[in-house]
């Protein structure tokens, strides 16, 4: 059930706030690293609040650190946001080896590069984000313990019955930009074994906040009153500011090779139904297309649960803040999730 003591944002700043507010994980984490912490491609739709929790995190636990925040930085906004935060921030090319050489060091890295969207148009560009950059990450900082953000995109369509896939799963990658994924964990593991370094491999299924995510893809197709595809039944989705913590937690478990960290929410939503719950908190009528089918992207974080910690936000308040904020037509990024695609193109 929805927290009523956790109201809804009503601008940019208090979401960012709630965003980047230190839960108990999050402190913890930062109260045991020791050590500065480099955030690769940090202007992302992740990685500012994942700097910011970090700072704030670190600040409420009493540790004095660097949080250093690396990118191209395509968004000068993004840049200045994150300096006002406490974040130093550098501007570079991640895929220019002797740029890469020359960041600072640190004990603690989080790798939060890739490419996904307009993987199919860009092959290319994929290949190099995904697979070789992680070889020029893992030289660099092979003095470092490193969590790395993947993607349950790896593991492919299982039953939704299965409760979703675990870390022991076989991947079964379904398309160019899956394969790359794969690729991105295999040269992480790869430098591991050979240097030595410590890591984790964050199968990520779907973070989401109010700006962009599964939710706010379904919420604004109900609002506009298009019709929902149904083929891709079911989902995961956990709070992005939990992912985070997740995220951070886990350099306190790293191993060589890298362990397989999930990172998901603990339900399994249907499309159907989590369109229906749209419709009565938006005043709109349903209509979808199409018919469910019986296996989907679904992640089973039990174990990461047991090792890392539990999400505490429910999908019903995450579903309830959502609705509220497109209806009054909150900032949106404009980046569709593309959940939907069972082919893998994105």
């Amino acid at each position: 059930m929805p927290d009523p003591s956790q109201p809804t944002p009503k601008t940019v700043e208090e979401l960012d706030e709630l965003l980047t507010r230190p839960n108990e994980l999050a402190v913890r984490a930062m109260r045991e690293l020791a050590g500065d912490l480099v955030i690769l491609g940090v202007g992302g739709k992740m990685g500012p609040t994942l700097a910011r929790l970090a700072r704030r995190a670190s600040d409420e636990a009493g540790v004095t650190r660097r949080i250093i925040g690396v990118s191209r930085f395509s968004s000068p906004d993004t840049r200045t946001k994150l300096q006002r935060w406490g974040i130093e921030t550098i501007a570079c090319d991640l895929l220019d080896q002797e740029a890469i050489a020359k960041l600072p060091n640190a004990p603690n890295v989080v790798c939060m590069t890739g490419l996904k969207f307009g993987a199919s148009s860009n092959p290319a560009l994929t290949w190099a984000m995904n697979c070789y950059l992680p070889a020029l990450v893992s030289r660099r900082y092979r003095d470092s313990r490193i969590a790395a953000f993947s993607s349950g995109n790896v593991y492919g369509l299982v039953p939704i019955d299965s409760g979703g896939s675990i870390e022991t799963d076989a991947p079964n990658p379904i398309g160019e930009y899956a394969i790359t994924v794969l690729g991105r964990e295999r040269m992480f593991e790869y430098f591991s074994r050979q240097l030595g370094i410590p890591g984790t491999l964050l199968r990520l299924n779907y973070a989401t906040e109010l700006r962009y995510g599964v939710l706010v893809d379904l919420a604004q197709q109900v609002l506009a009153q298009q019709p929902i595809d149904l083929s891709m039944s079911s989902f995961n989705v956990i709070w992005q500011a939990e992912a985070n913590a997740m995220a951070l937690a886990s350099l306190l478990h790293t191993a060589t090779p890298p362990r397989i960290v999930n990172i998901a929410g603990a339900e399994i939503l249907r499309v159907h139904e989590v369109c229906e719950a749209f419709g009565r908190l938006l005043d709109r009528p349903v209509r979808f297309t199409g018919a469910e089918s019986p296996d989907a992207l679904l992640n089973n974080a039990s174990a990461s649960y047991a090792q890392i910690g539990r999400p505490q936000i429910s999908s019903e308040q995450m579903i309830q803040w959502t609705a509220d904020w497109v209806m009054r037509g909150g900032e949106s990024l404009g980046k569709p999730t593309h959940f939907e695609s069972r082919d893998g193109r994105f």
